[in-house]
């Protein structure tokens, strides 16, 4: 009989633990060992049960290939029950994809996790953006706003700005809050990701996968200042530039759903969510829906090949949802 890994290195660790030491009572050894195996058992015991709790209120997915995966062009997707623990749809959820700016969704978790949102910013150079085709929320290096301010200007019109400006306040560096992102993403189970930047803005080594995606996301939801921040479908921000003069600015969501340009299908709520797009990652979404029994989910697509495909995927996957 073949035995588990598991079962033999516990097997192993009690035979040492039994077998004592050279130069030990044997009496003394036994008794010692039997408390050491005691100890064992419960420490097993007690790391097999934060893993039972860990995952308790998690979906839970083998990678199995849905049989509807034609029906989507998007190359990953999934749709995942917050409520019920139900997985609706997957396609290739642990397959490793560029995120685009779906990444602000970590960003804004950590913000609000460890920063003081009524606390005062100023933006400095980092703010700076010039890559082609990059979303702005055009805040400027001397402008002073709250954490929630730059909050609004990161996931509303999904600026790269603002994400640069909260990752060095909250950090001092680009680097430094990245290292805090894939702490808190691998904190959260979210192990098959690596973040370089607050933004997404396209590098090699940024990457996620739809199921990583669902856990960060899950975890962000927990909070009511994010979900306050993703179903805003517009926020004007009031704030003083460098030479103390007032400015004022008003940003819209990405959204569709939530502006009005996608319709839902019918029965379906959408919350909030965040939208993504680099020539990399292609067209990427993940929203939070409510169905007619109050039941969330949560939905993502990766890499549609354009704008009006990614709606389509999406109002595809969720129409799977049952009411």
């Amino acid at each position: 009989m073949k035995i588990p890994k598991r079962t033999a290195a516990v097997i192993l660790a009690a035979g040492i633990i039994l077998c004592g030491c050279n130069g030990v009572d044997q009496a003394e050894g036994v008794e010692s060992a039997r408390a050491r195996l005691e100890q064992f058992y419960a420490s097993a015991a007690l790391v097999e049960n934060r893993a039972d709790t860990f995952a308790a209120n998690l979906c839970i997915i083998t990678g199995t290939a849905d049989a509807a995966d034609s029906q989507i062009s998007a190359e990953a997707a999934g749709v995942f029950g917050i409520d019920n623990q139900q997985v609706v749809y997957q396609k290739h959820p642990f397959e490793r994809m560029y995120p685009a700016s779906v990444s602000k969704i970590l960003t804004a978790l950590v913000a609000i996790k460890y920063g003081n949102l009524q606390a005062s910013v100023t933006v400095g150079q980092e703010a700076v953006i010039t890559e082609a085709g990059a979303s702005l929320c055009n805040i400027k290096p001397g402008d002073t706003l709250t954490l929630e301010q730059l909050l609004y200007g990161l996931m509303l019109p999904s600026g790269n700005d603002a994400g640069a400006a909260i990752a060095v306040y909250m950090e001092g560096s680009i680097g430094g809050f990245s290292d805090l992102m894939n702490q808190e993403a691998r904190a959260l189970g979210a192990t098959d990701s690596h973040f370089v930047n607050p933004h997404g803005l396209h590098d090699e080594n940024h990457y996620t996968t739809p199921y990583d995606l669902y856990l960060i996301f899950n975890e962000a939801l927990k909070y009511p200042e994010f979900r306050t921040v993703i179903g805003t479908l517009a926020y004007t921000a009031e704030y003083m530039d460098g030479d103390g003069n007032p400015k004022t600015q008003t940003w819209k969501n990405s959204n569709q759903y939530l502006s009005g340009e996608q319709d839902p299908p019918q029965g379906q709520l959408i919350l909030g969510g965040k939208t993504g797009t680099t020539q990399a990652a292609g067209s990427c979404l993940i929203i939070v829906s409510e169905n007619e029994h109050q039941e969330e989910y949560i939905s993502v697509i990766l890499k549609a090949s354009d704008r009006a495909r990614l709606y389509e995927d999406m109002t595809n996957i969720i129409s799977k949802i049952v009411n």
